[in-house]
């Protein structure tokens, strides 16, 4: 497998164009970057971006995907070529959405790789932290994730299942602002996930980096002959590509551990971030090319797969789950003969 690149382009008023094999950015006429196609898996754009209709139409041919966002990352367009994949395989993947049995066991799935992988940034945070009271706070809500992992098996329904999922998201972001170094505190203060529109400058980030690892995670699922649209989790909904949603539960806490990383490191401060009208808050363009950079460079990040036996860099976790996916979906038997479920990522 290949970690492909992703191009985020977030300069207002770029254009992008084709110039032969070559994907080439202008900024007022002048070019500031020329990327051959073969190195490019997708090309994410935010805010006003434009883009020549030849270059679209060979992104096209060429399988790489086109994501239109505006500038808080919220998704907005995509554009790809003809409908990839294994016939037979998204077949069987819709009749195994309609499978309540193989459904519900498929997003517990999810759901215990987001908290496994949450309860282990509060673990560690609690190592961490220098203060006492915040670190027995933050071993209470590892706790209270733990207690939330053992009464997964006991939903009976989806809908059961999701609200086991939602307390425990917001048992785990009551404690993530405790991650914040003391003295960035007082300006990236935050009260739980809010979103659409983020209205503090944790959420903000957050909803930057999650934007980015859905589409990773659904150009995994494509790569590996899957629906993005047909989910387990996440109910089915015009316009939403709820299995890439399922599969970025577990990716979660790894955008979580960056932004924190981003914020303790002074990477990013208050400036890198403006309030517009009503309130909401988004980065800054200047911000938005080190989170850009930052993520690029996370998943250059060699990571020990527990089903693998050797390392691989962590852009590549999503395509290897989409895979196992695949593997479930197909009702494919594992080396004992029996019928291998999927595995969510977990680190060690």
């Amino acid at each position: 497998m290949q970690l492909l690149n992703t191009l985020y382009v977030n300069t207002p008023g770029s254009y992008l164009r084709l110039d032969n094999a070559t994907l080439r950015v202008d900024v007022e006429r002048e070019t500031r970057l020329r990327v051959p196609l073969h190195h490019l898996q997708s090309v994410v754009c935010f805010g006003p971006v434009g883009l020549s209709a030849p270059l679209m139409h060979r992104l096209a041919d060429e399988a790489i995907g086109l994501v239109l966002l505006d500038d808080n990352g919220r998704f907005k367009a995509r554009l790809e070529g003809a409908t990839a994949g294994n016939v037979l395989l998204r077949r069987a993947q819709h009749l195994r959405s309609m499978d309540k049995a193989f459904a519900l066991e498929t997003a517990r799935a999810f759901v215990a790789g987001k908290i496994k992988n949450a309860r282990q940034v509060l673990q560690r945070g609690a190592r961490e932290s220098k203060a006492a009271d915040e670190a027995a706070r933050l071993t209470r809500g590892a706790d209270d994730l733990a207690a939330s992992l053992r009464a997964l098996p006991s939903a009976p329904d989806l809908d059961t299942l999701r609200g086991f999922e939602g307390e425990a998201a917001r048992q785990y972001f009551g404690c993530l602002a405790l991650l914040v170094r003391m003295d960035a505190r007082p300006h990236f203060a935050m009260d739980g996930r809010n979103r659409r529109p983020p209205r503090d400058r944790i959420n903000a980030l957050l909803s930057f980096l999650y934007a980015m690892w859905m589409n990773d995670c659904r150009s995994a699922i494509e790569a590996a002959g899957l629906d993005p649209q047909v989910g387990f989790l996440h109910a089915l909904r015009p316009g939403r590509a709820a299995l890439a949603l399922d599969l970025m539960e577990e990716f979660r806490p790894y955008a979580d551990r960056l932004a924190l990383s981003l914020v303790n490191r002074e990477q990013l401060n208050a400036e890198s971030f403006v309030q517009r009208e009503g309130g909401a808050v988004a980065l800054t363009p200047e911000a938005r090319r080190a989170v850009v950079v930052a993520y690029q460079q996370r998943k250059q990040e060699e990571i020990s797969h527990p089903l693998l036996a050797q390392a691989l860099p962590l852009g590549l976790v999503p395509l290897v789950q989409a895979r196992l996916l695949a593997r479930a979906v197909r009702g494919e038997l594992d080396a004992d003969g029996q019928a291998s479920g999927y595995l969510p990522f977990t680190a060690k």
